[in-house]
């Protein structure tokens, strides 16, 4: 009662799942991802042992179509199952049982595997992929573009409840705790709005953190850009805001640094405090005449 997409983004060793139904926090059972080993979206009736043990069997060295065949051997009822995954070489098998309420199916291509069970239309799965490959953006972009797609062809035929996003690092040196996004929109009438705002705020706090970072070390001209980068991606958030008035009022523009620093105070009058707690803390060795210049009068 779901349509998903599980891929890898070859260019950057990224793996992720989205997926959304009309079923409440989709989240916490459809997808599996690891970094380096793959990913795996386990739906229509949810067996998480597909998820839990396919991970498990793609990091000992299984094939997804090696694994899947595995697990549908141990399965009493896999008629009822749906399963897609992909593996970090780009492999994919995927499964929709015979007894999966129409209209279902899947389809996978290089990298990238797209499922759908209890849909509008049959025509949900073929526009994932398409939109999918045809999509601009990084892998999140591209997933969510997917989503969208499935959508658009009518979706799941009870509506829509939950959506999820998981994506990994692709690095190297990426352990199998490291996630990039983990997103989840577990009971909405629109979960693809929230979950692309949930999307569009961690980008803002990804770039936020680069920017504390830069403003540890002194490199003041990289966090006030970074703070800005940010404050773009989300700006309602007053957290970020009060984070880009240091940054700006370190750069030099201190009457916008201030203002800034005014309106994150609007809304959460602890702010002065926040900020003066973190020096304290040794977090920002060397800012605590600019924080103190910042935060005077009050806040």
């Amino acid at each position: 009662m779901t349509y998903s997409i599980a891929a890898l983004d070859e260019k950057t060793g990224e793996l992720g799942v989205a997926v959304q139904t009309r079923w409440l926090a989709v989240g916490a059972m459809v997808p599996w991802v690891r970094p380096g080993v793959g990913a795996i979206a386990t739906q229509s009736f949810v067996d998480t042992r597909y998820g839990f043990a396919g991970i498990e069997l793609l990091a000992g060295g299984a094939t997804p179509a090696a694994a899947l065949a595995e697990l549908l051997a141990a399965d009493k009822d896999p008629g009822v199952r749906q399963v897609g995954m992909v593996d970090a070489w780009g492999r994919t098998a995927a499964h929709t049982g015979a007894d999966c309420v129409a209209a279902a199916g899947h389809l996978a291509g290089r990298g990238v595997s797209v499922q759908a069970n209890m849909m509008e239309r049959a025509t949900v799965w073929p526009a994932m992929l398409a939109a999918y490959e045809a999509a601009a953006g990084d892998l999140a972009d591209r997933l969510v573009a997917a989503l969208r797609a499935a959508e658009a062809e009518g979706g799941d035929v009870r509506g829509r409840q939950s959506a999820a996003l998981m994506v990994v690092p692709g690095r190297p040196d990426a352990k199998p705790w490291d996630i990039r996004f983990d997103l989840r929109v577990d009971d909405s009438r629109a979960p693809l709005d929230e979950l692309e705002r949930l999307l569009s705020l961690d980008r803002g706090y990804e770039r936020l953190d680069e920017a504390i970072e830069a403003l540890a070390v002194g490199e003041v001209t990289a966090a006030a850009a970074l703070a800005e980068q940010a404050a773009a991606l989300a700006p309602d958030d007053d957290m970020i805001r009060l984070w880009q008035a240091l940054a700006v009022f370190d750069a030099g523009d201190e009457e916008r640094g201030r203002r800034l620093y005014r309106s994150a105070l609007a809304v959460e009058p602890r702010s002065g405090e926040h900020l003066r707690r973190f020096v304290a803390a040794g977090q920002l060795p060397g800012r605590e005449a600019l924080v103190a210049r910042l935060t005077a009068g009050g806040g």
